[in-house]
């Protein structure tokens, strides 16, 4: 009897550390993490000092030596490198070290393409790996020859190439244009949501911060929720109602991690830009992490980069069940922040309070008599608004709300001015 067993990939994780004050042993335990999602085993782990990456073999001589001698005894079968490879530093290394070298945009670039369920997610994945290879062909000749090297093979390594090149460029193009479409998809779904009236929060934050389980717990969307990387790619738009009794669409995003790959920006930009249209940031952190301070960094400079701004943030300050209570979150980004647990269902309450004083800070107050005639505006206000006080009387129905003040013209009373409303 045979038995066929998968071998587990071992690894070697490489960083450069530029300066005193550089986190790259912080960085190269995030790598472990995403190694470790992606179905490998760090074996071991180096780390030089220098001015400046090498600009052909990422490290210098001496720790290629060293790295040499690592893969021989740990028997690793690859090394990851915590920065992006250019194809020459990739393809040195690989003659120097002859075993499997990768980087970081890789290895985040697999667990996408493993976690995206949606056609959109798939479509965008597959764009940013061929934009990551098209750069890597350059010179790759010899290694794609079905020939090999020598007298009388000139030729076909480089026709292979050519062939490669056309057919990724010519599949790009392919997938821009389903992107372009699944794009305007998008916006026509933006538009129906901004003609409801119903405003939109989304929730974006570091990855693994606990964005589905928030979703999950809220609105009960059963999306995956595991303590991994990158858990859930594809955005998920949800239904919440308020205490009050508004409603708001609360809409999950793709989780930010530092260092991440532009080609995948630019991919999924317009799902990361649900954020941009929304009308509140919802703000996950991780409030057990210790690099809690530079994620929340990493978060903004996305948000900056993406061209989200002038929105009103609420922070939330997940996983307390594993903090001390005097322990006193601050964001100082933040117009508010609260402290919850998305698992044991801690401080939601406070939470969701948190998001009708935002709400209510962009409405018109409403003070005023309806006629019984009118009642149906009424209705109107329950649904988009947020209703204080409703009392039949003879006259009419008196009524004291909130309500957005896009809104407003539609549901006052006849006769009624804003000056004399409140």
């Amino acid at each position: 009897m045979i038995e066929i067993k998968d071998e587990t990939e071992k690894v070697i994780l490489v960083g450069v550390a530029l300066s005193d004050q550089d986190d790259t042993k912080e960085s190269l335990e995030e790598l472990k993490d995403l190694v470790s999602t992606a179905g490998a085993e760090t074996a071991g782990m180096l780390i030089q000092n220098r001015e400046q990456q090498h600009p052909a073999t990422y490290v210098g001589k001496g720790k290629i030596e060293e790295l040499k001698n690592m893969i021989w005894e740990l028997r690793a079968t690859g090394i990851v490198c915590d920065d992006e490879l250019s194809p020459a530093q990739m393809k040195n290394l690989q003659d120097e070290l002859d075993v499997k070298v990768m980087d970081r945009t890789l290895i985040i670039l697999d667990i996408f393409a493993a976690r995206a369920s949606t056609s959109e997610g798939k479509i965008q994945v597959e764009l940013a790996q061929l934009k990551y290879q098209q750069t890597r062909l350059t010179g790759w000749g010899r290694a794609m020859s079905r020939l090999g090297g020598g007298i009388g093979t000139r030729g076909p390594g480089e026709k292979k190439l050519e062939m490669d090149r056309r057919l990724i460029k010519s599949r790009i193009a392919q997938l821009n244009r389903e992107l372009k479409d699944v794009k305007k998809h998008r916006e026509v779904t933006r538009e129906q949501r901004s003609r409801s009236h119903i405003p939109v929060a989304a929730i974006v934050g570091y990855t693994n911060a606990g964005k589905s389980t928030l979703l999950n717990a809220l609105t009960g969307a059963g999306i995956l929720a595991e303590d991994k990387l990158f858990a859930t790619l594809d955005p998920t738009t949800r239904d919440l109602k308020l205490p009050s009794g508004q409603e708001i669409l609360m809409t999950d995003t793709v989780g930010f991690i530092r260092k991440l790959p532009h080609h995948l920006i630019e991919a999924f930009r317009s799902t990361l830009e649900e954020a941009k249209y929304a009308d509140i940031i919802l703000h996950v952190v991780d409030a057990s992490n210790p690099q809690m301070d530079e994620q929340m960094y990493t978060v903004y400079e996305t948000l900056q980069n993406l061209g989200v701004k002038d929105k009103p943030v609420i922070t939330v300050f997940n996983k307390i069940d594993r903090m001390e209570d005097t322990w006193v979150p601050r964001d100082l980004r933040a117009d508010y922040h609260v402290k919850i647990s998305a698992k044991t269902g801690e401080g939601i309450t406070g939470f969701l309070q948190s998001i009708e004083a935002v709400l209510r800070e962009r409405k018109v107050e409403i003070e005023a008599l309806y006629p019984y005639k009118e009642a149906g505006k009424i209705q109107k206000i329950r649904k988009y608004g947020e209703l204080q006080e409703e009392e039949y009387r003879e006259d009419g129905i008196f009524v004291r709300a909130f309500v957005p003040a896009e809104l407003y013209g539609q549901v006052r009373p006849e006769g009624v001015t804003p000056n004399n409303c409140l």
